[in-house]
C-alpha cells in the first residue's frame, strides 16, 4: 500500500475486530472476510490510563513527570539555577578583568622602564657627540699649531676628514683612509706629533 499510515491504521483495526493475531513478531490473518455493512471502516483508539500517582514519590519524579503543570516549586528552582549561572559568569568576567588590570600594570611598568633607558641612551649620544666636536676641536687646534711650525697653510677638510676617520674607527680594525696621496702621509704624521 502507499500510505504507511494507511495500513497502520487497517492493521489496528483488523486487531481490534480479532482478525489478526501477532505470533513470534509476525501477524497472522484469522479472518480474511470484508467488512459487514454498516461496520466502521476505522476503530477509534482506546485512551490511555494514566499511572496512578504514589504517596511516596520522590520530588525528582515529581519533576519528570510530563503530564502535570509547571508549579511555583519549579519556577524556583529555575530561577535559583539562572542565580546561580549568572553569578559564576559575574565571577568569571572579575577574575578576567583583574587580570588584564594586572596585566596593563605591567606593561605601564615596562614601558615607563624602556623611557627611562631610550632617555638615558640619548643623553650618552649627546654626552659622546659634545666630547667627539670637542676632540675635533682640539684636533683642529694641534693641527694648525703644527703647520704653523714647518707650514704655512692650515690642514685642509680631506686632511681633517682622514684623522677624523681614523680616529672614529674601532680600535680592532684600522678604517681603509678614503683620500690617497701625499694628504694621507700628511694626516698620519700630524697624528704621530
Amino acid at each position: 500500500m502507499p500510505n504507511p499510515l494507511a495500513v497502520a491504521r487497517a492493521v489496528r483495526a483488523l486487531a481490534a475486530r480479532r482478525r489478526l493475531e501477532q505470533e513470534e513478531g509476525r501477524y497472522r490473518l484469522l479472518d480474511g472476510r470484508p467488512l459487514d455493512p454498516g461496520e466502521p471502516e476505522s476503530v477509534p483508539r482506546t485512551p490511555r490510563r494514566r499511572k496512578a500517582r504514589r504517596k511516596g514519590a520522590s520530588r525528582g519524579e515529581v519533576a519528570a513527570s510530563t503530564d502535570r503543570r509547571a508549579s511555583y516549586a519549579d519556577l524556583g528552582r529555575a530561577v535559583v539555577e539562572r542565580v546561580i549561572d549568572l553569578g559564576r559568569e559575574a565571577g568569571e568576567a572579575v577574575a578576567g578583568a583583574e587580570h588584564l588590570r594586572r596585566e596593563a600594570k605591567e606593561n605601564k611598568a615596562a614601558r615607563i622602564e624602556a623611557e627611562a633607558r631610550a632617555a638615558r641612551l640619548f643623553d650618552r649620544v649627546k654626552e659622546l657627540e659634545t666630547k667627539l666636536e670637542m676632540a675635533e676641536a682640539n684636533l683642529r687646534t694641534v693641527l694648525a699649531a703644527a703647520r704653523g711650525r714647518g707650514a704655512t697653510a692650515a690642514p685642509t677638510d680631506n686632511e681633517m676628514e682622514a684623522l677624523l676617520r681614523i680616529l672614529k674607527a674601532p680600535s680592532e680594525t684600522v678604517a681603509e683612509p678614503a683620500q690617497t696621496g701625499s694628504a694621507n702621509g700628511e694626516a698620519e704624521e700630524a697624528a704621530r706629533e
